[in-house]
């Protein structure tokens, strides 16, 4: 990827004169520019952020097919998350992959007759469900899995190897049944390898973190780098806001005061439980909680797990934080089907929250609230000459086929043509990734001789990014240097993020470039080695390096309870996240 700096040179030039805007860089966002750059349309995304820094770097980290949307009867969204999910086990092997997940329910036929009625849209809010209800929808579930199949049907799990299994699972629990989803290592990553993608195919198309929109002069988007304060003028062709959980005020800069979304706020946690882990093996848990939400535990690398979510209304998006109460309800939930589990506050390595961009919804009950998208156009006016698109809702696992419809109605816009599918379009190091176990293994051995790397290291690198492996590799040039504190990443392999990844803050290093956040390593120590070879890359001063660990370990403790991270008091009096 071209570094930032370039790209800024162009907008100085005027390259971006009315072409298409994308606003956000979230997965829809970036979903939608590079399809556009499939069809040769040139766009500029701006994002105020990182890429993927937003609701993006939020979900379970799953890609499931919305089984649970079953229950609110919307039978299209399964349909089309299912095939989704499918089609990216086919195009992002290296980083999605089949996840089994096992199902413990409190009863046999309970909620039957309302399930009913929420199948018939009779009634919209979620209810207990016995293994009858269960089992009936992972049959339609499984029916809709036929498109590109990948993994196999549901089944029920003997309560007897249920329990052997896991031996601390609930008195109370009564069946237990299997289906399988997925789930992604690293949702921030697959979103920056698709921005890569797209500048790959079409030149002309940029992406630029940090840029933020800041109103309109006339037929002109102002637009602000948020961090050197320079700012830009743009006249758009037409704008596409998918701004997520910000598009109102997106639109609202854009003149625009129609309110559309109404968000709300899902949090999880990464607790270090080795003992949790190794029962989980696998399988995730997904369960039922005494509200009728539906909860989850599934093992990470480490011995880490990830334990969410939550479904909390907010007009906050800007401060979404997991807050101690959510903290509360999560460890309280977990004791409900594992009891004897025991979380404790000092295993919380990491939490995370973000704010879905849901439509604005009188519903009662947040689960009752639609997960679909929908586009709304803006005609253009006397003070705006540019349509606007804005995208409500959009779900990480749907983002393509989202993507496409959008796409579908820009190049209306534009009086063109589709010219590709994006169905069976491989994403980053999916290219060419091995499918079996044989070949992968083979893929490691020769990576390793070819960059005199050791065996295992290769198979690391390979997990990691794919076949993209391959350019690492040859920039770490059979050397690794570890990063203090940072597990097994290395000093060589860093530097090649900086160099090809438009990494522009040291967040965007240690939350979305690598896992060494998410994984519970980012402890001041290592925050500050990255920091030294990230200026050593970048050139940044002594200065802006002090800041920049400043501003990192303040994110980390405020939003992320890394607490032995929190800057002294001078640090918070001095710096403010922005």
């Amino acid at each position: 990827m071209r570094p930032r700096e370039d790209l800024l040179g162009k907008l100085r030039d005027g390259a971006a004169e009315g072409v298409v805007m994308i606003i956000g860089g979230g997965i829809n966002g970036v979903g939608v520019f590079r399809d556009l750059a499939r069809q040769g349309v040139p766009s500029l995304l701006v994002e105020r952020g990182d890429f993927a820094s937003g609701t993006s770097a939020a979900p379970s980290r799953l890609i499931h097919g919305g089984l649970r949307y079953l229950e609110t009867g919307e039978f299209a969204l399964v349909r089309e998350s299912v095939e989704e999910r499918n089609l990216l086990l086919l195009n992002a092997p290296h980083q999605v992959r089949p996840l089994p997940v096992w199902i413990p329910t409190f009863s046999w036929a309970g909620g039957a007759f309302a399930a009913g009625l929420r199948f018939l849209r009779l009634k919209r809010s979620p209810g207990p469900k016995g293994a009858a209800v269960v089992r009936l929808g992972l049959g339609i579930f499984d029916r809709f899995g036929e498109f590109h199949r990948t993994m196999p049907k549901h089944r029920a799990i003997p309560i007897a190897e249920a329990r052997a299994r896991f031996p601390g699972l609930a008195p109370s629990v009564k069946a237990v049944l299997e289906y399988y989803d997925a789930r992604i290592s690293s949702p921030e990553r697959l979103t920056v390898e698709l921005v890569g993608d797209a500048e790959r195919d079409c030149p002309e198309a940029m992406a630029i973190p940090y840029l933020a929109v800041d109103g309109r002069d006339g037929a002109a988007v102002r637009l602000r780098d948020t961090i050197t304060g320079e700012t830009f003028r743009v006249a758009p062709r037409l704008i596409v806001n998918c701004a997520g959980a910000w598009v109102d005020p997106v639109d609202g800069a854009l003149g625009i005061p129609e309110r559309l979304t109404g968000g709300t706020k899902g949090s999880h946690l990464v607790l270090d439980r080795p003992d949790l882990a190794a029962a989980l093996g696998e399988a995730m848990l997904y369960f039922e909680t005494h509200d009728h939400r539906a909860c989850l535990v599934y093992r990470l690398d480490g011995g880490k797990v990830m334990l969410g979510t939550t479904d909390l209304r907010t007009e906050d998006a800007e401060g979404a934080i997991c807050s101690e109460a959510e903290i509360d309800y999560l460890f309280g939930v977990l004791e409900e089907v594992l009891p004897g589990s025991a979380p404790r506050r000092e295993e919380i390595v990491f939490t995370v929250a973000g704010v879905r961009p849901l439509p604005r919804s009188a519903a009662g009950a947040t689960g009752a609230i639609s997960r679909d998208h929908s586009l709304r156009r803006f005609e253009p006016g006397p003070d705006r000459p540019f349509p606007v698109l804005t995208l409500v809702g959009g779900k990480w696992t749907t983002y393509r086929a989202c993507a496409a419809q959008i796409a579908d109605a820009v190049l209306a816009e534009l009086g063109r043509s589709r010219r590709e599918d994006t169905r069976a379009l491989p994403i980053g190091g999916g290219a060419g990734f091995p499918r079996e176990p044989s070949g992968r293994d083979r893929f490691a051995r020769d990576l390793a001789e070819g960059a005199s790397l050791a065996p295992e290291r290769a198979a690391l690198l390979l997990g990691r990014y794919g076949t993209t492996a391959v350019g690492v590799a040859a920039a770490c040039a059979g050397r690794f240097t570890p990063v203090a504190g940072a597990g097994t990443y290395s000093v060589e392999e860093i530097r090649w993020i900086l160099a090809e990844e438009r990494a522009t803050r040291l967040d965007d290093l240690v939350l979305r470039r690598t896992l060494i956040g998410f994984d519970g390593l980012a402890s001041a120590t290592t925050v500050r080695a990255l920091g030294l070879i990230m200026a050593e890359s970048l050139g940044w001063s002594a200065e802006r390096r002090a800041e920049e660990v400043a501003r990192c370990l303040t994110l980390l403790a405020r939003r992320h309870h890394v607490v032995e991270n929190e800057p002294d008091a001078e640090d918070h009096a001095q710096y403010a996240i922005g």
